[in-house]
């Protein structure tokens, strides 16, 4: 089957208007929920990139210990603590009534980057989905891994779902080995979009973005300084960020790749090919936004 190249031509067919005027409602509500005791920075790389790519509000639900310093340095997020396992994680069955409330209201949800235990999360983002029938979704992470047991539930809800797997947790999810992925990673995408109905980004040096009905798109890469720590987080970030702006998990998958990736391409040219940090990446999507709207 044939695929499309994603690049700032085709993305002109699907297009991400600047709004001029409005309020933040206009522009939607993106949850994170992510972060432990030992990787509380994912959420905040997540958040700040949703943030960055226009989402009009942003709300991060993260472990308690790290509440404090993440309202401190994301002022703009309202921040929810919640309770801890032993290990540092988010405990789903204890934080449930306290995520149903603040999800309340949000148009798009972001689960899994920077969560340590992978299934209570991915049971907790399958009763997040059941929950919130008009919200979108962006699993990541440690939300991905244990999927496979919950296919038939996730596949209800897959038209409002996306998924942004790497190598290491697309080989969890089918139960192959991690070679296996990395040799056919377009052939790893179109199980797992088939499997769970949603569509799926496959991380890589090239990206593949594939739908359940069929449509294929390659990202040909914005470089090797991207294979950095906290870089999958910020994407997670940018594709729930225009989730919450309303754009179908197709579209967000798309324009998220290519605003992720031409930030690496411009840090590449203004600081050095690697070296640039993920956290710098976010700052570089609102001139990708101008110029694109141009």
């Amino acid at each position: 089957m044939t695929h499309e190249i994603l690049t700032a031509g085709s993305l002109k067919a699907i297009p991400l208007p600047i709004p001029h005027e409005g309020s933040k409602d206009e522009r939607g509500s993106a949850l994170v929920l992510g972060g432990s005791r030992s990787v509380p920075g994912a959420a905040l790389l997540a958040g700040i990139a949703a943030l960055r790519v226009g989402a009009g509000k942003l709300k991060i639900a993260t472990v308690g210990s790290a509440a404090s310093g993440m309202g401190l340095a994301v002022p703009e997020a309202m921040v929810v603590g919640l309770p801890e396992t032993p290990e540092g994680g988010v405990d789903g069955a204890r934080a449930s009534d306290d995520l149903l409330k603040v999800t309340k209201g949000c148009d798009a949800l972001l689960v899994g980057p920077g969560l340590v235990e992978e299934g209570p999360t991915a049971k907790l983002a399958v009763d997040l989905l059941e929950a919130l029938p008009d919200a979108r979704f962006v699993l990541d992470a440690a939300a991905i891994c244990g999927l496979a047991q919950h296919a038939g539930d996730v596949r209800r809800h897959g038209e409002r779902v996306l998924i942004t797997p790497h190598a290491g947790e697309m080989a969890q999810l089918l139960d192959r080995g991690r070679e296996e992925v990395e040799a056919d990673p377009l052939d790893a995408a179109s199980e797992a979009a088939a499997l769970l109905g949603t569509v799926v980004v496959m991380k890589g040096a090239q990206t593949w973005i594939v739908s359940p009905q069929g449509a294929r798109w390659l990202y040909e890469g914005g470089g090797v300084g991207l294979a950095t720590s906290g870089s999958g987080d910020v994407l997670a970030g940018l594709v729930v960020g225009l989730l919450a702006r309303g754009l179908a998990p197709m579209a967000a998958a798309l324009w998220g790749v290519f605003l992720h990736g031409q930030a690496g391409k411009r840090l590449a040219a203004t600081v050095g090919p690697v070296g640039f940090l993920a956290r710098e990446l976010s700052g570089e999507v609102p001139r990708l936004l101008r110029q694109a709207a141009d």
